[in-house]
């Protein structure tokens, strides 16, 4: 299972499946940001990262122009990471509060980082076609992550696409019955508990729709479910 995993981020490197964002994030890497203008961006899509282990699955929604896409790591080197990481240090999650590159010596716990869409969008808006053809990465993230046990969706867009897999495989029978909210739980039979999120975003942080403390919340609720009895979570798929 480690070995697939780590084949399945090989091919997501080399993916080149959206010409738009292709091109996007070879366009961001060339014209740096001046405060990064010493960086080699990385430019290429970002694979997921965390423990092959884990019982928590995150799902973003796709990397930050000049966070993963100049890092190499989901969620490393933006504010929105800075925001996450603290968050999943704060509920044993990580193994440092903050990640600024991917060589740092950053860890996670018993929780993995996927993303909806693996390349950086313009204007953070993928089209409905780019999360078509990013999806099946995620969809066989979830074939070979045997452990989990809670999935925590930030944002509605992942959120959507994570029920629309559920959908398609026939464990649930449309999205409606699982609408999105901040702190929403939802215990769906034949998957695994799903907790949902707003976006880490600056744009929702910076304004106080979403605070640390309560983006923290939602994770140490995942941490006592992960640690609940093994039956009272059930996780096929």
């Amino acid at each position: 299972m480690i070995r697939a995993l780590a084949l399945l981020s090989e091919e997501v490197i080399r993916c080149e499946r959206c010409p738009r964002l292709r091109e996007h994030c070879l366009e961001v890497a060339r014209n740096k940001r001046r405060a990064y203008r010493d960086w080699t961006y990385w430019g290429l899509p970002v694979p997921s990262f965390g423990d092959p282990q884990a019982r928590l699955l995150i799902v973003g929604l796709a990397p930050g122009a000049h966070g993963a896409n100049r890092t190499g790591r989901i969620f490393t080197g933006d504010r929105s990471g800075d925001f996450l990481y603290r968050a999943l240090f704060d509920t044993g999650f990580a193994s440092q509060p903050r990640g600024v590159s991917a060589g740092d010596g950053l860890r996670l716990r018993d929780a993995y980082i996927a993303a909806s869409v693996r390349c950086a969008p313009p204007g953070n808006k993928p089209l409905p076609d780019e999360f078509a053809n990013c999806r099946p990465y995620l969809e066989r993230e979830l074939d070979l992550l045997q452990n989990i046990r809670v999935v925590v969706v930030l944002g509605k867009l992942a959120s959507d696409t994570y029920l629309g897999i559920l959908k398609d495989r026939g464990i649930i029978r449309g999205r409606a019955a699982f609408p999105f909210a901040h702190a929403a739980e939802h215990a769906i039979p034949g998957a695994p508990v799903l907790l949902a999120s707003y976006h880490p975003s600056q744009q929702n942080t910076s304004t106080g729709r979403l605070t640390l403390d309560m983006l923290t919340s939602v994770f140490s609720r995942a941490r006592t479910l992960i640690e609940s009895r093994g039956d009272v979570l059930s996780r096929g798929f």
